[in-house]
């Protein structure tokens, strides 16, 4: 990862809240901006709109120009594939989106960097690995990106409405909190698992979207890659073998291949049309 490429800031300190992502796709696809009276239309803050643009473009809803992609279009029109994400799997797909697109760097970190030396981390521990990348980077504003985080993978239920939180991706249960260290730092962990409930469309989608790869992917690729779903969506290998022979069996033009020991997703004619793929979940 270039240094450049490291962003810890912009999220005004808030978690994205289940609603943003609909509420900023409707204020952009009626051709509003970003602007100082942006809060009256989205009925929030001034820094809750910094936030919510910068949760747009993190989950890839808008490009650098705010500009809806075509993804957000087929997800949160009114008549769209789930505007209200009811569906587990567009929660997958926008947890892919935030660690691959790594506009918000602390995710595709965490995710594909930090937890391959260290199991069980800290924010001790995410801090120190920043710092190696680039010294220069303010603890503070780190330290707060690590609290946003684990509120994003969390949920905290409370009598107090101010303490109570509910994280986008909860129910995903990626995030698991071990208690605390020896210096009573909280302790946690990202474990690889089956990864049962991710539909194998999902997975097929995240992969013919990376452009690093050709007809032909290795079994090691899709594992190990830093923007390969094995890391990203957290599999263990025998749970990522599974989805791949589970998308050979529901695709006639992609094939699992296991011969002498040589293991690889091939694609026989062309490769796949990523929304179309999609489309073929959501139509159910």
């Amino acid at each position: 990862m270039q240094v450049n490429s490291l962003k810890f800031s912009g999220h005004e300190s808030f978690h994205c809240r289940p609603f943003w992502l609909k509420k900023g796709f409707d204020f952009v696809k009626t051709n509003q901006v970003f602007n100082d009276y942006a809060g009256i239309e989205l009925g929030v803050g001034k820094n809750m709109v910094a936030s919510i643009r910068f949760w747009l473009k993190s989950f890839d809803i808008v490009d650098n120009n705010d500009q809806l992609t075509e993804l957000a279009n087929k997800l949160f029109t009114d008549d769209g594939w789930d505007p209200f994400i009811e569906d587990e799997a567009t929660l997958w797909l926008l947890h892919f989106n935030l660690c691959a697109k790594n506009y918000s760097s602390i995710y595709h970190l965490i995710f594909s960097e930090l937890r391959k030396v260290r199991p069980e981390f800290t924010k001790n521990h995410f801090m120190s690995q920043v710092h190696e990348i680039e010294s220069k980077q303010s603890e503070n504003i780190v330290g707060k990106d690590f609290t946003v985080f684990t509120r994003t993978y969390f949920g905290k239920p409370s009598k107090d409405k101010e303490e109570s939180f509910s994280g986008l991706f909860t129910e995903l249960n990626l995030l698991t909190e071990l208690g605390t260290d020896n210096n009573n730092n909280h302790l946690y962990h990202i474990s690889n698992s089956k990864q049962d409930k991710i539909p194998w469309q999902v997975i097929l989608y995240c992969i013919v979207e990376n452009d690093n790869y050709s007809n032909s992917i290795s079994f090691s690729s899709l594992f190990t890659d830093e923007n390969g779903v094995g890391k990203l969506f957290a599999f263990s290998q025998d749970g990522l073998e599974s989805k791949l022979m589970e998308i050979s069996e529901n695709t006639k033009d992609v094939v699992y291949k296991n011969d002498a020991g040589v293991k690889e997703l091939q694609f026989k004619n062309k490769t796949p049309n990523g929304l179309e793929i999609l489309n073929s979940y959501y139509a159910k």
